[in-house]
């Protein structure tokens, strides 16, 4: 309870110095869970990307459009009871990724004093994952890092008890990993990870019998029963089932984005968000295997680089190192590693492009929990090595004295990392209230639609629905208007697709009027934001000279 209470303390101070979503993933599971609680059930009135429609400009081209064919619906689901009771406020939204996420530090403990660790080794780690350094910023967040945090672990504890010979933990798995399947789409990595365990045990089970040397090192145990195996592939579909079958009666595949291969086939992360590439597999292979190759070794730097700093906060990477070397015959973390590699392999070969965008930081969350359990240890070993060699040292004394001063020093990272974070999206929000106070004194109608790069974000701030600029030329972009009947455009000088820079310098085609609002830049360059009017019908008096 001490440890929940500390995680969700760390957590309400968080909500109460940046309340709001913060960027695209955040906005976007916001407006489905308050379409929700209107009624309006699972639709947004945006396109965030265009990838989401089909990488087309839809015939008819209409807002709302159906949510979710992307991104998975659990967080917006758990946030819905909230908003319908609470009001479609901030705290509504936040609340419920709190109260799950604060379920990580006590789970931690759990873990770790299940797996045999010394209890300032159960501490230690969970007051880690209740303030988790660098990743500590995105805690109160109302989107899918709680869930990460406590269904990843869970299941990978779940799959080490299976392990020992517990049958219904490991089904228990197949339902947890259900559950991450309806949050994440690299969720079903973690059940593809289930999968790999228990095939993994029956090949130990099978060299065991003929007197090889199995994976984990234990030959004395029966393997995990079919039963259970059977039971979590149960319990997974009838998590995951009820899905996929509202994706294929809305979209007609179960998985869009990939099935259209606008996920997976894309050569630049450009055409994401381009109404005129349209990726697959023969575009993607006509790349040659040099450039294939060198995005795939890109995407799985950023993956390592990203886990260093969000995982370990780079201060536990050595004694991490040290945990997982002592660990690595461990039946407990014989699930960690399995899904370390399913997930970095994930990022290499899957989705490289996307691991830069954010898309690795959501996946590596899950790690923290089990990484912090194994620096801890790690850590231990040091200084027990070291104790051994110097006179004065009693070795105790000298654990708790070193790992107390890492885990401050953690805590002190979350400081470092995360006040330029929320200084910029505070700048962010600042300048989209003033957008939004710009747009009302033009008396803009409450349905006048926006184009942006960030249509969700302005969306929440303004109110008014919109449409994503698409990575395209200026003659798409304005067929994208055109063919949503689009009245106002905003273009923010730090995230600019390429077709919009000319005109946030002043070089503007006649369908665009002049700025009727802008904020200055502090070097004197373009502005920082500004609104420009759209005139896609001819009628249109506001682009007129």
């Amino acid at each position: 309870m001490a440890l929940f209470v500390v995680a969700f303390a760390a957590r309400a101070i968080l909500f109460a110095l940046f309340p709001d979503p913060a960027y695209p993933d955040s906005f976007y599971y916001v407006e489905v869970a308050r379409s929700i609680a209107a009624g309006h059930g699972l639709s947004v009135p945006f396109i965030w990307v265009f990838a989401e429609v089909g990488n087309r400009i839809p015939d008819p081209a209409t807002l709302p459009i159906p949510s979710n064919a992307h991104w998975l619906p659990l967080a917006s689901l758990l946030q819905a009871p909230f908003v319908t009771i609470l009001g479609p406020t901030a705290f509504a939204s936040a609340l419920p990724s709190m109260l799950i996420g604060s379920i990580a530090a006590p789970l931690t403990w759990f873990i770790a004093r299940d797996m045999g660790a010394r209890s300032v080794v159960a501490n230690a780690a969970a007051v880690v994952v209740a303030i988790p350094g660098a990743a500590t910023v995105f805690m109160a967040q109302p989107e899918t890092f709680g869930l990460s945090m406590v269904l990843v672990p869970a299941t990978l504890w779940c799959l080490a008890r299976g392990l020992r010979g517990d049958g219904r933990a490991f089904a228990l798995a197949g339902l947890l990993a259900g559950l991450m399947a309806l949050a994440r789409n690299d969720g079903i990595l973690l059940a593809g990870t289930v999968a790999l365990v228990w095939l993994a045990d029956r090949w130990r089970a099978w060299r065991s019998r003929h007197g090889r040397h199995s994976w984990s090192h234990v030959e004395d145990r029966p393997p995990i029963p079919l039963l259970a195996a059977v039971i979590a592939l149960a319990l997974f579909l009838i998590v995951v089932a009820p899905w996929w079958a509202r994706q294929l009666a809305t979209f007609g595949s179960i998985s869009p984005t990939s099935a259209s291969g606008a996920a997976l086939w894309i050569r630049n992360i450009d055409e994401w968000n381009s109404v005129t590439a349209q990726p697959g597999l023969a575009t993607f292979l006509a790349q040659g295997p040099a450039t294939i190759l060198a995005s795939r070794l890109d995407g799985l730097v950023a993956a390592l680089r990203i886990f260093v700093v969000l995982v370990t906060s780079v201060v536990l990477l050595p004694f991490l190192l040290v945990g997982m070397l002592a660990r690595r015959h461990s039946v407990d973390l014989q699930p960690w590693f399995a899904y370390a590699f399913v997930v970095f392999a994930g990022a290499t070969l899957l989705y490289p492009l996307h691991v830069p965008g954010g898309t690795f930081i959501h996946t590596a969350i899950g790690l923290l929990p089990h990484a912090a359990i194994l620096s801890m240890e790690g850590l231990l070993l040091l200084v027990g090595w070291i104790a051994g060699r110097r006179r004065h040292w009693e070795e105790r004394t000298a654990g708790r004295v070193f790992v107390s001063g890492v885990v401050g020093i953690v805590i002190a990272s979350s400081v470092v990392f995360g006040v330029p974070t929320l200084r910029q999206w505070q700048a962010q929000r600042d300048e989209r209230t003033e957008l939004a106070a710009a747009l009302t004194r033009a008396s803009a109608p409450a349905d006048d639609r926006i184009l942006s790069i960030d249509p969700g974000g302005i969306a929440y701030w303004t109110g008014h629905p919109g449409v994503a600029t698409p990575n395209d030329p200026i003659e798409t972009v304005q067929a994208v208007a055109t063919a949503y009947g689009v009245r106002w455009l905003v273009l923010e000088r730090n995230d600019l697709a390429a077709a919009m820079g000319p005109i946030l310098a002043g070089t503007r085609p006649a369908w665009i009027g002049p700025p009727t609002f802008t904020i200055p830049s502090a070097d004197g360059g373009v502005p920082k934001v500004a609104l420009y009017p759209v005139c896609v019908a001819a009628s249109d008096p506001r682009c007129q000279p």
